[in-house]
């Protein structure tokens, strides 16, 4: 039986896996999605094919000998997306850990190592299998040497040997298709072809003449006047055609059997996907690891051993041991959702012991969801209300996770309260997941996790268990990073603010909402008749494939981006087409409207509690790398804001029953503010310090002009310029926003730095910090680390860079925005106001109010967030109130 040789194009696979999956990072930044679909699809290989021997063959550079040929070739190809340039050497370090030989040589693309080699080894008496998402492969088949072509991502294969490929290609054999490019060309390699000279042309020629140079040799008797004369004018482009179409042989490189060989290291290949988070593939290799072990693999953590608490006797024994002992480690999980959450089960570990209860109570759904707040009179499980005592005894520590759930199920936590979620998120915010498992991997990975389905008291103690392993550790590792004072200050006092907001919602107008529904489906209906007419047909508006149809063929709009699957019609690519056709605007209306009706009208509708009539989003505290607070179901912040679309649905929005306004209180320029108090830039200072308009006076400066003379379009341009700054500055961008080439996107920065020389060398300072320290950190100590800083990889090091520049400013403006909504809410407690904080989008607070303290609230909210911080320049607020939260905004 012969043994099986595959080659996998890795140029092509990873690029189809890039494509094929939603961007995915690893807890230090990297982008990792190409490598998982890379990943999966080997494995996949692996397991069904069973190769004998494995390599992957790689591009090495752009220029090959083809650009000596022919300096046009592959010229048009637009530059590839440094997320997925950056997961080129994450390949290289993958199939060393796989034990795969990786091959690449200078001056040759991977189809000409690909088909070298296969060549070699069928001569070798093997049989070869090209793995490919390029059908230039094609031309390779033969008997012995197949093809598995990539359909539907990079997961699904099609064997091309040649049987088959006689199927799909009637009358054609394999090698043939270097004589289909040579005369019909290849737009993606930018081939040229012979003009005129589409697929069913060059395959009735081929049929006749069988090769492109014997169609040279019978011009004469082609039918078609024209298509004779383009032949005859471009017969040497056809044979270049061809030339660059064709695979070489002749790779200056060996079939060498033992080199092929896979050689697994278990170790590196569990620690390669362990280090950049692609913890599902954990599992997934460990067939082909032999004796190494993942955290997967652990059969099951060693738990001390562990009773259940059955009587309140018992439990008030185990509070006693907690009282002496000083600490306690509490796992607790909860069930239903805001504004009626249940505690279903406790999970403790003191001294090294461990205990469960189950206090789940049937009659808690009846009394937990009376009005917005839990009702403490109400009879609940007894082991529950025991246990209650140890929450509240201020003298005993607690170390626990998910601190907001125990708020949202009304239980009371006094005293020093350790939460290992917000601790694990402090010391790594790129991280997605800071779950106990996660925590447990990234800490702990010896330890082991309980299997899925595992009983649920075991699961209960384990985490508690772990709690106990990793609180010591975390907590000091926070004091080594001077991060517990943000920790003490900011993220934990700000949980019971966000617990209060979530419990609290907003008020939705149901019968606005519903009529709102009606009247956009209307309107959405009306620009899609628009769109038809306009068009001069009927069609699918939201099918990409009907809509590029449309644009590009009948219509005849110039062609933005062409994509595997046909032409694209993005929101990029039809805002550069504003202008060529009425239909643009009337689509990208459609577009709107749509999204705003499933997202915020029918979405919204759905999430409003049947009780309260509110919906009650949730404010993430542990998303977003910069500190930044985020929503979700529903995400409140993204609604358009200075559109009359997002006008709108802000109108939906409404004082409850007992309040007369939202009242909304929104920074100005806080990002800006920060900017210049961090980089003391003396014109930002005095613009703000003068309450001067920012934009008009940067405008001044980089322009050289007066102020007086600023116009409009100045200003637009030092605004782009001033917020690219606090979103990290590239000349691409900026050209993009303003319509302008990248070398006058070029000029205005460096006019800008050359006159904001304070900002130039803040900037510059920051990035050579965050190279000598390996991270960069807020005004109040936030800390985000840069693993990527000093990458030998540029795309890799110049995307570390951006977020050097930026996290500085947006972490800072952020940990304001934080402490003002601390002390706001504190304030507005303490003076036992009715009024309350429902709502953080970024820069702005909403809150309801009633109108006797409409006054008392805007002290409030002036003294707690513009006193907050300490900068060199003022913080400044603007307070509006409406009778909804459009009016309010």
């Amino acid at each position: 039986m012969k043994k099986k040789f595959f080659i996998l194009d890795g140029s092509s696979l990873l690029y189809r896996a890039f494509y094929a999956l939603p961007l995915l990072e690893s807890k230090s930044g990297e982008f990792t999605n190409a490598i998982y679909g890379f990943s999966n699809m080997l494995v996949k290989l692996m397991t069904e094919w069973k190769p004998d021997y494995l390599v992957i063959a790689f591009d090495a550079g752009k220029k090959t000998f083809r650009n000596e040929m022919f300096s046009e070739y592959k010229g048009t190809r637009k530059p590839t997306p440094p997320e997925l340039l950056s997961q080129i050497p994450l390949l290289h370090e993958m199939a060393k850990a796989w034990g795969i030989s990786l091959v690449e040589l200078p001056g040759y693309e991977a189809d000409d190592i690909i088909g070298t080699l296969a060549n070699k080894a069928v001569d070798n008496g093997c049989e070869a299998y090209v793995v490919t998402g390029d059908k230039d492969a094609l031309q390779l088949v033969k008997a012995d040497l197949s093809v598995l072509f990539t359909k539907k991502g990079i997961s699904e294969l099609k064997k091309y040997d040649v049987e088959a490929f006689h199927e799909e290609y009637d009358g054609l054999d394999p090698i043939q298709l270097i004589d289909m490019k040579g005369l019909m060309g290849d737009t993606s390699d930018n081939i040229p072809g012979v003009p005129g000279v589409g697929p069913k042309t060059a395959s009735k020629l081929l049929a006749a003449y069988g090769s492109v140079e014997e169609v040279l040799l019978h011009i004469e008797e082609i039918a078609g006047k024209k298509l004779q004369e383009n032949i005859r004018e471009n017969q040497q482009m056809a044979i270049l055609s061809k030339k660059l179409a064709t695979i070489c042989l002749e790779v200056p490189v060996e079939f060498d059997g033992d080199a092929f060989r896979i050689t697994t290291d278990g170790n590196e290949l569990t620690r390669f996907y362990t280090r950049y988070n692609i913890k599902s593939m954990l599992k997934a290799i460990q067939p082909f690891i032999g004796e190494a072990e993942t955290t997967e693999t652990v059969s099951g953590p060693e738990l001390p051993d562990w009773v259940t608490i059955k009587d309140c006797a018992e439990m008030e024994a185990l509070i006693e041991e907690c009282r002496q002992a000083g600490k306690v480690y509490i796992s607790a999980s909860f069930d239903g959702k805001v504004p009626s959450v249940s505690v279903r089960g406790l999970g403790i570990s003191v001294n090294g012991k461990g205990y469960y209860a189950d206090v789940y109570s049937e009659s808690k759904d009846e009394f937990a969801q009376d009005s917005l707040f839990f009702d403490e009179n109400a009879s609940e499980n007894q082991l529950l209300s025991v246990f209650r005592e140890l929450l509240a005894d201020d003298s005993v520590e607690k170390y626990i996770h998910g601190l907001k759930k125990y708020y949202h199920s009304g239980l009371e936590i006094k005293g020093k309260i350790y939460d290992m979620e917000l601790m694990g998120y402090l010391l790594n915010p790129v991280s997605s997941k800071y779950d106990v498992a996660e925590l447990v991997s990234a800490y702990l990975p010896t330890l082991g996790i309980p299997e899925k389905g595992a009983d649920p008291g075991n699961i209960m103690v384990w985490q508690a268990y772990a709690l106990a392993l990793l609180g010591e550790d975390m907590l000091q590792t926070l004091q080594d990073k001077e991060l517990d004072k943000l920790y003490w200050d900011m993220e934990l006092p700000l949980v019971e603010v966000l617990a209060d907001m979530e419990k609290c919602g907003i008020h939705v107008n149901r019968k606005n909402i519903h009529e709102q529904s009606i009247a956009v489906g209307k309107t959405i209906a009306e620009l899609e008749k628009e769109i038809h007419e306009l068009a001069g047909t009927d069609f699918n508006v939201n099918s990409p494939k009907q809509l590029g149809e449309v644009l590009f063929e009948k219509l005849g709009l110039p062609v933005i981006k062409k994509t595997k699957t046909g032409y694209s019609t993005n929101a990029e690519a039809l805002n550069q087409l504003k202008g060529e056709h009425p239909v643009i605007e009337k689509i990208l209306s459609y577009r709107l409207w749509t999204k705003l009706k499933s997202t915020y009208l029918d979405g919204i509708s759905q999430l409003i509690d049947g009780k309260t009539n509110r919906v009650h989003t949730s404010f993430n505290q542990t998303v977003t790398a910069t500190g930044r607070l985020s929503s979700s179901d529903p995400n409140l912040q993204n609604i358009p804001v200075r559109t009359e679309e997002g006008k709108k649905i802000r109108q939906l929005f409404e004082p409850g029953e007992g309040y007369d306004y939202l009242l909304s209180a929104d920074y100005s320029q806080i990002e800006l503010r920060v900017l210049a108090h961090m980089s003391q830039d003396e014109s930002f200072i005095k613009a703000f310090n003068n309450n001067e308009d920012i934009h008009a006076r940067t405008a001044a400066e980089v322009f050289g002009i007066p102020m007086e003379e600023v116009t409009p379009k100045h200003r637009r341009s030092a605004k782009a310029v001033n917020f690219g700054i606090v979103y990290g500055i590239s000349d691409y961008g900026l050209s993009q926003d303003l319509g302008i080439t990248r070398k006058e996107a070029a000029g205005y920065i460096e006019s800008y730095f050359e006159k904001c020389k304070g900002v130039k060398s803040f900037i510059d300072k920051v990035v050579e910090d965050a190279h000598s320290k390996g991270y960069v950190q807020t005004a109040y100590g936030r800390r985000r680390e840069l693993t990527s800083i000093n990458s030998s990889n540029y795309m890799q090091r110049m995307l570390a860079e951006r977020m050097a520049m930026n996290t500085p400013i947006q972490g800072t403006a952020a940990d304001i925005i934080k402490l003002a909504m601390i002390k706001a809410h504190k304030m507005i407690k303490e003076a036992k106001l009715k009024s309350r904080i429902l709502l953080q989008v970024h820069d702005e607070l909403v809150l309801e109010v009633v109108e006797s303290e409409v006054d008392t609230v805007k002290g409030i909210l002036k003294d707690a967030m513009e006193n907050i911080a300490s900068l060199s320049v003022p913080l400044s607020i603007d307070i509006n109130m409406g009778k909804n939260w459009a009016e309010a905004k």
